[in-house]
């Protein structure tokens, strides 16, 4: 039996917090290095930088940090497997290769390709494979904009070859965020294709460590509980040969490795209980979480299902071209002087009605009777969305910029004038797994290909993870879960039963949520037994939209994972098309959690005896 594999975590998003590689190297004994850059949004980042230098479109942040680290890594025998390659990961290892060379190290450097599927969309489309939107089951030929680029998701043997070929550093393009630790511990443990439970256990793991300090402590919704989160640690999963594995952080740093953080990041951006990536399916509610005490929390006893038929792809589409503008509503009148505002730029611009989008949204946080003039103010904030560039551009900030002397009293801007700016639209689709053939280079140039079969071993479920991604397949029914079962329907809205007092929800309650494309995910969790009880029977689907208004006429799943001790809603076209095409003020759904955990509901006085 070979010994747990300690992989740290040195980066959750592209801009993470630059010194994390080096506290990771330096902080403790570790085995392998990764790094998550990788989001939806990402993608579209890396590909504007392509197009302004065909030499980029990998995450620069990567090589900054390797500057730091990759001598003590050589020196230290980590192993270091990453996604920043991004669009050109063939440009990245040969960077590394250069600053190997530059500090005179010694360096065998891999990369991964096969993702990209941008050359083969005509083929694949005339070949049947329509790439069809996971949620709307529209087909891509019916999108509109251009699409730049299509990834697919691929998975973790790629790095196992990499690595069983004596690579020291692994550079991925667009891989699964959990095959970055699921390729390590399958190549240190010896896994097989088959080995759905072990797979399943390290894509837990990698699910886990992927947000970096989301687990030790940071986005928490009790945050105040929890030391030096002034600067949190990152995580490190130690992964045994059973594909089980601790969560812990080296000593001495912020932040805290507990049950609740453990929890929180399980939910972060899922669906349902079958959480499917490109090797496996993992079964999230045989999940087992115990707490060791000391900043260790362990996570066994989870299940694994055959690998998907099909790999999912992301896909950007430029959109079109979009602007805004943020009017500063002071005092009295506030909703007046909005209306006075759209109507005023309506006419100055000839209607409103001409652009694709116009998004005119008042927020107030304006107080009556405010101590001060900031606390006295509102926002109007107005988004427009067009394919023509013009149109958009500094003819709308322009009209709204002349409106500063001739609008409601008190008007001011929050910035200049600007042209427009092009924007993003993810479309999420599907294609047979068989069809994407990934490509290890190693370092004397080989190319091996690493065909994908684990998923001839099932007619299983047809939807892949990218990380929190639990996707469906149009007409495909995830779990019977995502239809809530009926149930007595007790009322927030009064007392019933026992003593109960008014409370916001959070109180009690945490919550974490995100974003994947057009969807909007929030997950809470209770802290004890009976308080998981009341979440249950309380929290059924109409009580949700009730709290969520913006969701009264979305469709939402309701998932309860009992062994969590926790509830995932998934709101369906929450967000729009996507990060990048959203004109939500949060268009990654990051408050939308904390928003649920402040809003006022009964609850029962005994559970909040017994939580304080």
């Amino acid at each position: 039996m070979t010994a747990p594999l300690r992989i740290a975590n040195c980066s959750g998003f592209y801009g993470d917090r630059l010194a994390a590689a080096r506290e990771m190297v330096d902080g403790g004994p570790i085995d392998v290095l990764t790094g998550d850059w990788l989001a939806e949004l990402t993608m579209l980042i890396l590909w504007k930088g392509y197009q302004r230098d065909p030499t980029r479109g990998w995450a620069h942040t990567f090589l900054t940090q390797m500057e730091d680290v990759l001598g003590t890594c050589v020196e230290r025998g980590i192993k270091v497997v990453t996604n920043a390659g991004g669009l050109n990961p063939a440009g990245l290892a040969d960077q590394i290769r250069l600053l190997s060379d530059r500090l005179g190290l010694s360096v065998s450097v891999a990369h991964i390709e096969g993702d990209d599927l941008l050359p083969r969309l005509d083929e694949l489309q005339s070949q049947g494979h329509p790439m069809a939107h996971l949620d709307t089951g529209a087909a891509l030929d019916t999108a509109p904009g251009t699409v730049v680029s299509a990834n697919a998701y691929l998975g973790a043997w790629p790095i196992v070859d990499a690595l069983g070929s004596g690579a020291d550093v692994v550079i991925c393009p667009r891989v699964t965020d959990a095959s970055l630790v699921v390729g390590p511990a399958a190549w240190h443990h010896g896994w097989t294709e088959t080995d759905w439970d072990e797979l399943a256990g390290a894509v837990v793991a990698g699910h886990v460590i992927e947000c970096g300090p989301q687990v030790t402590g940071g986005n928490y919704a009790f945050f105040t509980e929890v030391p030096g989160m002034e600067h949190p640690g990152f995580p490190i999963a130690e992964v045994a040969s059973d594909g089980s594995s601790v969560i812990t952080k080296h000593p001495g740093t912020g932040g805290e490795v507990s049950v609740g953080t453990v929890t929180a990041q399980l939910l972060y951006e899922i669906g349902g209980h079958h959480y499917a990536n490109t090797d496996v399916v993992a079964r999230f509610e045989t999940i087992e979480i115990t707490d060791q005490g000391n900043d260790r929390v362990l996570l066994s006893g989870t299940r694994g299902l055959p690998a998907p038929r099909d790999v999912k792809v992301c896909l950007n589409l430029l959109g079109g071209w979009r602007n805004s503008m943020t009017f500063v509503l002071t005092g009295l009148d506030i909703e007046a002087k909005a209306d006075l505002t759209v109507r005023s730029l309506g006419v100055a611009l000839g209607g409103t009605g001409q652009f694709t989008e116009f998004d005119a949204r008042l927020i107030r946080s304006d107080k009556s009777d405010a101590p001060t003039n900031a606390e006295a103010t509102a926002q109007l904030r107005i988004i427009v969305k067009d394919t023509d560039a013009d149109r958009v551009g500094r003819r709308f900030s322009g009209a709204a910029t002349e409106l500063a002397l001739a609008g409601y009293p008190g008007l001011n801007l929050t910035a200049p004038p600007s042209g427009a700016t092009a924007y993003g639209v993810y479309w999420p689709a599907l294609v047979p797994a068989e069809l994407v053939v990934p490509s290890v280079v190693h370092a004397d140039g080989t190319r091996v290909d690493v065909p994908h079969h684990a998923h001839r071993a099932t007619a299983g479920p047809t939807v892949v993870d990218s990380g929190g991604d639990a996707s469906l397949s149009p007409g495909v029914a995830e779990a019977p879960d995502a239809v809530e079962s009926p149930r007595p329907l007790l009322s927030l809205d009064r007392p019933v039963d026992e003593p109960r007092i008014q409370m916001p929800l959070g109180t009690l309650i945490g919550a974490r949520s995100g974003d994947k494309g057009g969807n909007a995910n929030v997950g809470l969790w209770a802290r004890s037994d009976d308080a998981w009880a009341w979440l249950d029977a309380e929290l059924t689907l109409d009580r949700f939209r009730q709290l969520l208004p913006e969701a009264a006429d979305l469709a939402v799943q309701r998932h309860a994972f009992a062994n969590l001790r926790s509830l995932n809603f998934v709101v369906i076209g929450l967000l729009g098309e996507g990060v990048a095409s959203s004109t939500r003020p949060d268009p990654q759904a990051k408050g939308l959690g904390e928003y649920l955990r402040s809003r006022t509901v009964w609850i029962p006085t005994r559970l909040l005896e017994q939580s304080s």
